[in-house]
């Protein structure tokens, strides 16, 4: 199956500390979400905010359009699986995803959704028998971005295995889609996948969207703090964990067993089939990091999609054996990521004004059709991020007997590395691309990166600057091309 639905420091310490004290979930269920709790949701304020409304499209199985949860909430849907409807969801995945983020709260019936701000776009992905489609997923993505969505919740995904390429699934029309909501201002989230998906239980790769450049991969953790073997592993696309075992929420009403008496007017998943019932899954943990983003966004709507993630990821509790994971050592890790998802943090990483500056050069993350054109003679100044954009490529068209001169200034002595490669050079982060396609490398003086190149043949050449060290921050640098005929 091509795709699969994923269901089975002191100082910043005292920082992030939340002065407010939370309102109440005051849903009739409300017992029963403990990860909405467990996340710190809605800690940050004391009373309901009102925040600008946030689109968060949900890329799955459809939903159950009159489910009482959703009135009011759905501002648009599209069905991308031949003569099957978007208001209906046979499979229950898709509408118990927009639970988790958009359920209303405030109606005094059943559970509360994390993102009491969210407008939920629904693009049904999932076939009859449960399979979905690469072309229907990259086509709703793009939907979902030409209709305004912010984020994008992808409880979904294909293998990775950089090993055995029989396997991976990597995709670059996938890729592309991504690329193109990120530069609509999209934060893109996806779940890192589950073992029983996956060739292994557990699986050291994040499924594919997750592996991909600016998407926010998201893994699981129980309610005692461990790392359940289904999650995926990941050391660098794993980006942050949300509670993936004995989740609560909305099932199509269809699904419900009414057979039970207390079942009868309940379409809840304790209500419904067996693998709803105390449901597990990184598709489960996923949406509530959609959700923490709306909430971000509506507290922001300026903010870029980089500066999101870097909310989310930064102020993520980090979890150690102290927490209940006895897997998991100090600091990132490839088991939680940053750490455990913590809204109430983040809001006050926000206020804090720490947030690094947005790089308006994104996406620019490989060469051919990623890599960014670059006018010359001309200096800009952009940021990389180890684990969430460690490469930026821009391209150049250069002239036989030209002379190239690149120089790199990082903020961080030595975290850079500056690589000239030539026409014709596909991708740069393909572990089996030819080292006879690098053109130049750049020597060190001082705290740059110095490049002369005469060009032998013309053409589009790619400069690739890449970040080498595991900085917690984002490095900013100066990148300035010119050239002498």
């Amino acid at each position: 199956m091509r795709r699969s639905l994923a269901c089975a420091a002191v100082a910043l310490a005292a920082l992030l500390a939340p002065a407010a004290q939370a309102f109440d979930n005051t849903e009739p269920y409300a017992a029963k979400q403990w990860y909405l709790t467990a996340d710190k949701a809605w800690d940050y304020w004391a009373s309901a905010p009102q925040l600008k409304p946030v689109r968060v499209a949900v890329i799955d199985s459809g939903i159950d359009y009159g489910h009482p949860e959703f009135a009011g909430r759905i501002a648009a849907g599209r069905s991308f699986v031949p003569g099957s409807s978007w208001k209906e969801d046979d499979d229950g995945h898709g509408t118990f995803v927009a639970g988790e983020i958009a359920a209303d709260a405030t109606n005094g019936v059943g559970m509360a959704g994390l993102a009491f701000n969210a407008q939920l776009l629904i693009a049904k992905v999932v076939k009859p028998d449960g399979s979905v489609s690469l072309q229907g997923e990259i086509a709703a993505i793009r939907w979902a971005a030409d209709r305004g969505a912010r984020v994008i919740n992808l409880s979904l995904g294909g293998v990775r295995d950089p090993v055995d390429q029989q396997l991976d699934t990597y995709s670059p029309l996938e890729q592309e889609a991504v690329e193109y909501a990120y530069s609509k201002g999209a934060v893109v989230v996806a779940a890192v996948g589950n073992g029983p998906e996956s060739p292994a239980t557990p699986w050291s790769y994040a499924d594919y969207p997750a592996a991909l450049p600016h998407v926010i991969g998201v893994g699981a953790i129980r309610q005692d703090g461990s790392v359940p073997q289904y999650s995926n592993r990941d050391a660098a696309y794993l980006d942050v964990a949300a509670p993936g075992d004995n989740i609560f929420s909305t099932i199509p009403r269809e699904l419900v067993d009414t057979a039970r008496p207390a079942c009868a007017s309940a379409p809840y998943s304790d209500c419904g089939p067996f693998e709803f019932r105390r449901a597990i899954g990184t598709s489960f943990s996923a949406p509530q990091v959609s959700a923490a983003a709306a909430l971000i966004l509506g507290q922001d709507p300026a903010l870029r999609p980089d500066q999101v993630a870097w909310l989310l990821e930064r102020s993520a509790t980090d979890v150690t054996t102290v927490s209940g994971c006895p897997l998991c050592p100090r600091g990132r890790d490839s088991y939680t990521g940053w750490g455990r998802l913590d809204v109430a943090r983040a809001l006050t990483l926000l206020a804090s004004g720490a947030n690094p500056s947005a790089d308006r050069f994104e996406p620019n993350d490989d060469a051919g059709l990623w890599a960014r054109a670059f006018g010359r003679p001309r200096t800009i100044t952009a940021t990389l991020d180890f684990w969430d954009d460690p490469i930026d490529v821009y391209r150049v068209s250069l002239r036989k007997g030209e002379r190239l001169y690149v120089r790199l200034s990082p903020s961080v002595a030595g975290s850079a590395r500056l690589v000239l490669w030539k026409p014709g050079t596909e991708s740069i982060t393909d572990l089996r691309v030819p080292l006879a396609n690098e053109a130049a490398e750049a020597t060190s003086v001082g705290v740059q990166q110095r490049l002369a190149f005469t060009v032998p043949a013309p053409g589009a050449y790619y400069v690739e600057v890449r970040l080498v060290s595991p900085e917690r921050m984002p490095v900013t640098y100066t990148l300035a091309v010119a050239e002498t005929a």
